[in-house]
Parts: structure tokens; C-alpha cells; sequence
């Protein structure tokens, strides 16, 4: 039994089961507000619904991967999928780059940075070494659950989802490898900013490649790492596409307030 995006490109009916299971977080389960009573799917319906799509599990946590899917010629082995979601695709069609935000864990990375003796007062003048220890920590993260460190992961075929969307309602996922570029085959700075008339170094770690930017990193406002892997670097992507029209009647026979009274007839029944 081969296993969609471990073994294979999904097939274009995996990839609709996907869509429509995505397409149910507008009838007021999604985690994002939208008009007229519904919603739209947020990162936590993202996760579940490629959880339910392609037979993995969603670990509803703070894990390294937010969906396993079992290895069923090994049993307590695991491919670990780590989804990534933004409101981003209008950037991509522009830019030609995906963005994925890595991670946002502000303590680790500082803590990590410390050990190397960087702070805040010296940060700005080691962008590479920065740089080296942000990205090593990422892989360590991924280390401690792979096989070789005694977790349940099989990381030579783990890898990124993207799910990136528009205001438009336009969706396109990508995915892409595990595996991080070497940062030292990149250009590492921080890029100066201007005020009251005189330079200075910003607080924005940049990494370029040869076509642009692919790392930034904002240390002291958010701990952000982002990552922008070129779209032509995917090692696979879907079209773009749109999520499913709920029916005309969605609300009567599927809304939140339906689902309660079919859940619970009984005690619903008793509060009219």
C-alpha cells in the first residue's frame, strides 16, 4: 500500500477528499470568522483535514509534527507532516515564494543563542552566526523525534505542507522538503532602517539567496522564523483552487444549532 505524498504525488481523488473535507470549516466550525454566519478553515482545520484525508493523525499540540501518518510495513514507525498555513498566495503569485512560518519559539531560539554567547546586545553584529544557530536548532527539533535520537518519526520522508489562501478565496498547497539550506550558502544581514535621519542596523535577519530572500527572522518582536522556499524548489503542488459552496440550506439541515439538536434531542427538547 503506497502512501500519498510519502510515496507518491496524491491522486487527483485523495487531493478532492482533501478539498471537500477542508470545505466543511465554512458551516461555522472553521476557526475564521467570515460573513452571514459562516467560517473559513483556520491552521488547527488545515491540520485535521490533511489528518482525515490521507489516513494520519493530528496531534492537536505543540509536537514538532502536526500530523503523523503511520508506516503500515512498520508498525510504530511514522511520517511526520508539518503544515503550514497563511494568508499569503497573493505574495506567492508575485514573488514566486511560498511562506512558511516556521517557528515563533522566542525563548528557545534566544536560550539557544545564549549558549553561543549572543544577546541582545550583540546580535546584530553576528548575522551569520545567528543564523547558523536558528537554523540548527530547527534541525534539532527534528532530530529529537527521528529514529536515529529513538522517536517514532522516519524523517527521510517527513516533510512541510503549505497551505497558502487569499482573501479571493483562492488556496494553493505545496509541499516541500525537511531539509533546510545550509546557512552558509546564503547572505546573512540585517538589513539597515533609517531614523531621525541616521542608519542603523534593523532588527530583521535576512538570508538571501542568489534570486532574493529566503529566511527572516524577527527576534525581538514575535521570534518569527520565516522561511521562503521558491515555488519552482516544491516537490509538488497542487493547482490553485476554491473551496466547495456550502448548499443554499446549509444552515437548517448542517449549521451549528442543527447539529445540537440532532446531537442532544432530548435535552434540547426540554429547554423549549
Amino acid at each position: 500500500m503506497s502512501i500519498p505524498f510519502v510515496d507518491r504525488n496524491p491522486t487527483r481523488k485523495e487531493f478532492e477528499r482533501f478539498r471537500l473535507i477542508l470545505s466543511t470549516y465554512q458551516d461555522g466550525s472553521g476557526q475564521q470568522a467570515a460573513s452571514e454566519g459562516q467560517t473559513l478553515p483556520g491552521w488547527r482545520d488545515f491540520e485535521r483535514s490533511v489528518a482525515l484525508a490521507f489516513n494520519g493523525i493530528a496531534q492537536e499540540n505543540k509536537s514538532i509534527f502536526d500530523v503523523l501518518i503511520p508506516n503500515p510495513k512498520n508498525k510504530g514507525i511514522h511520517f511526520g507532516v508539518s503544515c503550514k498555513m497563511r494568508r499569503t498566495l497573493n505574495d506567492t503569485k508575485r514573488t514566486g515564494r511560498v511562506t512558511l512560518e516556521l517557528s515563533n519559539s522566542t525563548g528557545a531560539f534566544w536560550e539557544r543563542l545564549r549558549q553561543k554567547g549572543i544577546n541582545q546586545q550583540n546580535y546584530k553584529a553576528k548575522p551569520y552566526e545567528v543564523a547558523q544557530a536558528l537554523i540548527f536548532q530547527e534541525d534539532e527539533w527534528h532530530y529529537a523525534v527521528g529514529l536515529e535520537a529513538g522517536g517514532v518519526v522516519d524523517l527521510s520522508r517527513s516533510f512541510y505542507l503549505a497551505l497558502s489562501w487569499n482573501v479571493k478565496g483562492d488556496y494553493q498547497l505545496f509541499k516541500f522538503a525537511l531539509d533546510l539550506p545550509d546557512p552558509s550558502d546564503l547572505r546573512w544581514d540585517f538589513p539597515s532602517v533609517e531614523s531621525n535621519g541616521k542608519e542603523s542596523p534593523g532588527r530583521r535577519l535576512r538570508g538571501q539567496d542568489e534570486h532574493g530572500t529566503l529566511f527572516e527572522w524577527y527576534g525581538e518582536s514575535g521570534g518569527q522564523l520565516k522561511y521562503y522556499p521558491l515555488v519552482e524548489t516544491a516537490l509538488w503542488q497542487s493547482n490553485v483552487f476554491r473551496l466547495e459552496p456550502l448548499p443554499v440550506n446549509w444552515n437548517d439541515k448542517h449549521g451549528i444549532l442543527t447539529r445540537a439538536k440532532d446531537y442532544f434531542p432530548k435535552l434540547w427538547k426540554s429547554l423549549e
